[in-house]
């Protein structure tokens, strides 16, 4: 039997609408706290995937230099519950625990009709109505759109499922392709796995690079997926990278991917990568668009201001050691695209971060 989790764990680019959102808005003179206490909203057949999921992301890592969150599970009856494989999971708290939550998420469940009873809906609009963030995946996504939050919004769930729901709710935006629609303090995420991505990013926007590229390490998984990319994005620096491997080809750039993330300090050119890859640059780069979904140059665009993003959030060095340490030419090159991404300077970033991330701090 499976228990519903209630402890406080002391030592326990997509588009967002700006009139929406609660994440790290950077240029604000008050950021808001990022999210502490998560609850996680489960009905009968709830996926023992995503409870595994949720239970995985928001354990207690303090020891390894990350916040602390509160994960409580909840559900519309008390007592045992039934999951999709057979799983029994002993529900304790009802949803009117959501009225503390800064995080609501709402988990995908095999049973039918996706309908929520009139208590859990209300709870989840005054939460969000009160400054949470809600967000669903999958079948939990049909949840979501049941309390009227998603209309006139861009929405997504799992592909085989998205007719369904632009059915059923004509008012939602439903896009199909993305791995997950961020539309502020409302979230919604594609199927099965792409709730791990979905999570991954809120980690990332409300807490930053270093908790979600660890919390990534630790689970096994990519820390980073695009919204609108369905292709792996490799793994943190030094990491083996987890892309298909069906064929030779594919081995060998999971090879250079790894071999060149170690390596972004250096000047790296997309010549350099295809040769490692035993590759001439325009078959590499073709076969590495073909799996990506980017080219290269821009992937090691991006890797480098992930990782001056982390030295950043975890280090006082100053802007111009850590263009050097990523690989840019300057400090003003890394200015240029810090602005380009947040639409903030390095120093900024750094600087919001921290009145952001206290933990980090020891304030």
């Amino acid at each position: 039997m499976i228990r519903s989790v209630s402890a406080s764990r002391s030592h326990s680019r997509t588009c967002v609408r700006p009139d929406d959102r609660r994440g790290p808005d950077l240029r604000s003179a008050a950021p808001p706290a990022p999210f502490r206490s998560v609850v996680a909203y489960v009905m009968p057949g709830a996926s023992s995937f995503g409870l595994s999921v949720v239970a995985n992301m928001f354990v207690d890592r303090t020891a390894m230099g990350l916040p602390a969150f509160d994960l409580t599970v909840c559900g519309d009856d008390l007592g045992c519950l039934r999951t999709d494989i057979g799983l029994v999971l002993q529900v304790e708290h009802r949803p009117e625990v959501m009225k503390g939550a800064d995080l609501v998420i709402l988990l995908p469940s095999d049973s039918r009709p996706l309908r929520l009873r009139r208590p859990t809906r209300e709870a989840i609009t005054a939460a969000h109505r009160r400054g949470a963030i809600v967000a669903a995946y999958d079948t939990g996504t049909f949840l979501l759109a049941d309390t009227g939050l998603l209309a006139g919004r861009r929405a997504t769930t799992d592909w085989s499922l998205a007719g369904q729901l632009a059915e059923r709710h004509p008012e939602i935006d439903v896009q199909s392709e993305s791995l997950y629609v961020d539309e502020g303090r409302l979230v919604t995420g594609a199927g099965a796995a792409a709730g791990m991505d979905m999570l991954l990013h809120l980690l990332r926007r409300e807490h930053g690079t270093f908790v979600s590229t660890t919390v990534a390490s630790e689970a096994m998984v990519t820390s980073r997926r695009e919204s609108g990319q369905v292709y792996y994005v490799p793994a943190p620096a030094g990491q083996a990278t987890q892309c298909d491997t069906d064929d030779h080809g594919d081995a060998r750039l999971a090879d250079v991917l790894a071999w060149a993330a170690a390596r972004l300090e250096q000047r790296l050119s997309v010549t350099d990568l295809a040769r490692h890859a035993l590759m001439s640059p325009r078959t590499f780069a073709r076969h590495f668009r073909a799996a990506m979904g980017t080219t290269p140059h821009a992937w090691l665009r991006d890797q480098r201001l992930d990782r001056a993003e982390e030295l950043l959030e975890t280090t006082d060095l100053p802007i111009r050691t850590v263009a050097q340490k990523v690989g840019f030419r300057s400090d003003g090159v890394l200015r240029d695209q810090f602005m380009k991404r947040h639409g903030v300077s390095p120093r900024a970033y750094r600087h919001a971060h921290h009145r952001r991330s206290p933990w980090r701090t020891g304030s």
